[in-house]
């Protein structure tokens, strides 16, 4: 799946987010050269082809009072892995959910799904509620919590030759 050169542009301009004014695809499509339209229609394009997930208010859950954050792990039966993950990915207390392979002998966890909670408790009320939900397809999980944020934004682009 390929993308022009201005789609590539557009998505550079929008994906640290849209600026806080009255008519921000305007101001994108100014900076850009463009017509407002044209940036509206090309990233309603993108969306519909998949190339962008979605456009959104992305709120910070740490300003919210969630400053409890555990990624839980699942040591899910491979049969019942996607099926299940489906599920717990469509949560309303999950933000992101992930398959991933195990690492033997010492790993032995394939679902992954982060919840968010004011506190520790919280959290582990999520984790049971995901607990019942797999039912007897689940054999381990572990939560691992956040001490401090390193680092966080969604994928960027950056300019052809690391720029």
């Amino acid at each position: 799946m390929s993308i022009s050169a201005n789609d590539r542009r557009i998505i550079e301009a929008t994906q640290s987010g849209l600026p806080l004014t009255p008519a921000p695809y305007a101001e994108i499509a100014a900076s850009l050269g463009l017509e407002e339209g044209e940036v509206i229609g090309r990233l309603a394009a993108l969306q519909a082809r998949g190339v962008v997930r979605r456009i959104g208010v992305a709120p910070n859950h740490y300003a919210l009072g969630m400053v409890a954050n555990g990624m839980t792990v699942w040591d899910v039966a491979d049969a019942e892995a996607s099926r299940l993950g489906a599920a717990v990915g469509a949560l309303d207390c999950v933000s992101h959910c992930y398959l991933r392979p195990r690492a033997l002998p010492l790993w032995p966890y394939n679902l992954f799904a982060m919840v968010h909670g004011a506190d520790r408790d919280e959290v582990e009320e999520k984790r049971a509620g995901i607990a019942a939900l797999l039912g007897d397809a689940c054999r381990d999980s572990d939560v691992l919590y956040s001490i401090r944020i390193l680092k966080k934004t969604g994928l960027r682009l950056t300019r052809k030759g690391g720029r």
